[in-house]
């Protein structure tokens, strides 16, 4: 059985997808195919690479994503993925998608021409940092004559690069929108906003996954706060092993 699994966008609520992924793997559960978005592609590339969730958490916690990033002083953005860039570099040398163990497609927003692009060949690196690009926060990435922005903004379950190409599919979705808002807090609200949008998008992509993994408890975190990168792995770890019953079809060992 070919297993292909969708990673969502979600910031620091992305580190529960290195969580989910180790839980599945004690299962037995292997991918011969990722899909990525933003948090969700920079897990991907990294377990499409080789290394373990674990491995991929130190890197995340040793190097500090929002360490990495340098003022960009633009009017375009804030912060630019210099950084960044150089981390995923320095842990994905070949830098290419031929290079990964894992067959993997990231996405990211085309700002000139409004769509969604998916991206599975070639230069590895830039569409990374593309899907990654936090409106307003970060530059967009020039790449191929063209702009481009959090692959999120359009389709932060990417499952369609998956369909017919795999007999099982899992998506993880790591943005559940909880009850609690503080009315009196802008940033609350902007974010709020951001994430009721993108659940928009990924209402469809859920409806194209055989399994849809979304620990409810993530929506205690906020997609910034980096600070709980430890809290937020065990969400997504323990949510997979409470609800061991949804994997009975796939448990292979």
């Amino acid at each position: 059985m070919k297993i292909g699994i969708a990673l969502s966008g979600g910031g620091a609520r992305g580190i529960a997808h290195l969580g989910v992924i180790q839980a599945l793997q004690e299962e037995g559960i292997k991918f011969q195919a990722i899909s990525g978005t933003s948090a969700g592609a920079i897990a991907g590339a990294f377990i499409a690479q080789g290394y373990s969730p674990k491995e991929v958490f130190d890197i995340i916690a040793s190097t500090g994503i929002l360490k990495s990033v340098r003022p960009a002083w633009s009017f375009s953005g804030l912060l630019t993925l210099d950084g960044f860039k150089e981390v995923l570099i320095k842990h994905i040398p070949h830098q290419t998608f031929e290079g990964l163990s894992i067959p993997l497609t990231v996405a990211a927003t085309d700002v000139l021409q409004g769509s969604i692009r998916y991206f599975s060949k070639g230069n590895l690196i830039t569409p990374i940092l593309a899907s990654s690009c936090i409106p307003a926060l970060f530059n967009p990435i020039a790449f191929e004559n063209s702009m481009y922005i959090d692959g999120g903004i359009l389709d932060n379950l990417p499952v369609k690069p998956l369909v017919g190409h795999c007999d099982f599919i899992i998506g993880v979705h790591t943005n559940p929108i909880g009850k609690k808002v503080d009315l009196k807090n802008m940033r609350e609200i902007t974010e709020r906003s951001l994430l009721l949008a993108i659940n928009m998008n990924s209402g469809i992509s859920k409806s194209l996954c055989n399994l849809v993994i979304e620990p409810p408890q993530l929506a205690n975190y906020t997609t910034l706060e980096i600070s709980k990168a430890k809290e937020i792995f065990e969400v997504g770890y323990t949510y997979v092993k409470q609800n061991r019953e949804l994997l009975q079809s796939l448990i292979l060992v």
